[in-house]
């Protein structure tokens, strides 16, 4: 049978009914594997991603679903030399930008190490990773809601691993040849991605605490916060802690502090807050001699003051160049930089409980900084979905889904819904916790508000039941067109 013709007759309920009806879903798996060899590398990657998705695994094998067709075409796809990491990555924004617009966007951005497994003879041409691995480094940036937390999807950021030790020191060297320079160029990405938004603010860890980023990131609508990483020189030649300390405290709160793996289990902490202006000196040995000689900023330190018995006391600097008048825009910042949490939340899907990035037996590095590009992708639309279920607030179902998408979930909807209305959507049509609840559903779900809500798990199963079928609608557009 030519499957590929046959989709082009294949109407929208025929589409839908491969979900519901068994008979038809072999039909379905088969329109989407049988023509993979004649499509373009674009739809290729479609494919890839949303077998990645849809089974929660980086695995070529698995995601192919044991199906030879799909496990070669895959690797050949990451073989093809006009699909560039630098192309992935342009991906990753396609539905953040639109998402983004007239909001107050947190970006926040960090880098992780992906290590594989390697042996001496099998090094798979990556460098050394800090922890004395090989692997690569993702540098990502992640889009929220500043005001209710909504994971936007992904901005920008880079891949690379790391070709040998740089000669040249690192103090002579501009802030554009070093590997540091990342946190510059993904703000910069930022600019543009979220031009729609009204306002940009890039969010870091401490590694971000460098001068030429202080002196250039920052515009009209576009701030930083970072937690500082260096007790600098001021521009009156003060040291920057020691000029905090004669900051008062002005006020205290209880703050729920998350999780931290290994280090801290969440707890109620009491916090108090002091902040002031502060002016940071260029430093005296940067090459950049173009920098500023100084960048005026505002200094906000946050102290567990009385720690429980064992534990390591809260200690926060942050630096931003937001304008914090009193105590409340204090907190407001410190807020804002709890949020950063979400892109730890985006590494775990990425490298342990989700996809399993770093189980990956591609055979090259060049392949694995691709796979990781596509993987990344993945990662945040799993966030999002999770994030839908615990939400109360409704994101659109785009931020995560494409129209085409949205319309075979809108055929899903009517068919997966009972009769009484504790078997209805509860949802807003079109929202994000519409289409979890739709996904939820085909990956076995009972949908009663008085179950046990849905979990990884079921969003991985609902997630491979959908986009067999969304492939499949995919395709036969491209094949009417």
């Amino acid at each position: 049978m030519n499957f590929r013709g046959s989709l082009r007759a294949l109407p929208c309920d025929s589409v839908v009914d491969t979900l519901v009806n068994p008979e038809c879903r072999d039909v379905a798996r088969r329109c989407i594997i049988g023509p993979v060899w004649g499509l373009s590398p674009r739809q290729k990657g479609v494919v890839i991603l949303h077998c990645i998705v849809a089974r929660s695994t980086i695995c070529l094998r698995q995601a192919g679903d044991g199906q030879r067709a799909l496990e070669v075409g895959f690797g050949r796809f990451l073989a093809n030399p006009r699909v560039t990491t630098d192309r992935l990555i342009d991906g990753w924004s396609d539905q953040t930008g639109v998402a983004a617009a007239g909001r107050h966007v947190l970006a926040i951005q960090d880098t992780s190490e992906i290590n594989f497994h390697t042996k001496p003879g099998r090094r798979r041409q990556l460098g050394k990773t800090k922890g004395g691995g090989r692997g690569l480094l993702l540098h990502g940036m992640v889009a929220i809601d500043a005001t209710n937390g909504s994971c936007l999807g992904l901005v920008g950021g880079q891949i690379w691993t790391r070709r040998g030790r740089v000669r040249v020191a690192h103090e002579k060297r501009r802030s554009k040849n070093k590997e540091s320079h990342r946190w510059i160029a993904t703000a910069g990405q930022a600019k543009v991605v979220l031009a729609g938004a009204a306002m940009v603010t890039v969010l870091g860890d401490r590694e971000s605490d460098i001068f030429a980023a202080w002196a250039r990131v920052p515009g009209a609508n576009v701030h930083l916060i970072t937690r500082s990483m260096h007790d600098r020189r001021l521009a009156n030649g003060d040291g920057l802690y020691a000029t905090a300390e004669q900051f008062a405290f002005t006020t205290t709160r209880l703050v729920e502090l998350p999780e931290r793996e290994g280090k801290r289990s969440a707890r109620l902490a009491s916090l108090s807050v002091r902040f002031g202006k502060v002016e940071l000196a260029r430093p005296c040995n940067t090459p950049d001699r173009d920098l500023p000689k100084s960048v005026p900023l505002t200094f906000i330190e946050v102290i567990e003051r009385n720690p429980p018995r064992g534990q390591a006391p809260v200690h926060w600097r942050l630096l931003t160049t937001h304008e914090v008048a009193n105590a409340d825009a204090a907190w407001q910042i410190v807020d804002w930089y709890k949020m950063r949490w979400t892109i730890e939340q985006f590494w775990r899907l990425l490298k342990q409980q989700g996809l399993r990035l770093e189980d990956s037996q591609v055979e090259t590095a060049d392949r694995l900084v691709k796979l990781a590009a596509i993987a990344a992708k993945a990662a945040i639309i799993i966030l999002q979905l999770l994030q839908a279920r615990d939400t109360p607030s409704s994101e659109p179902a785009s931020i995560a889904f494409t129209t085409d998408e949205i319309a075979v979930l809108d055929g899903l909807n009517s068919r997966l819904e009972g009769k009484t209305s504790l078997q209805k959507n509860p949802n807003p049509k079109a929202s994000l916790r519409w289409a979890a609840w739709i996904v939820a559903k085909l990956g076995g779900w009972d949908g009663y508000p008085s179950s046990r809500p849905p979990g990884p798990i079921t969003f991985k199963n609902g997630l491979q039941r959908f986009h067999v079928i969304a492939d499949g609608w995919s395709l036969r557009n491209v094949c009417m067109h």
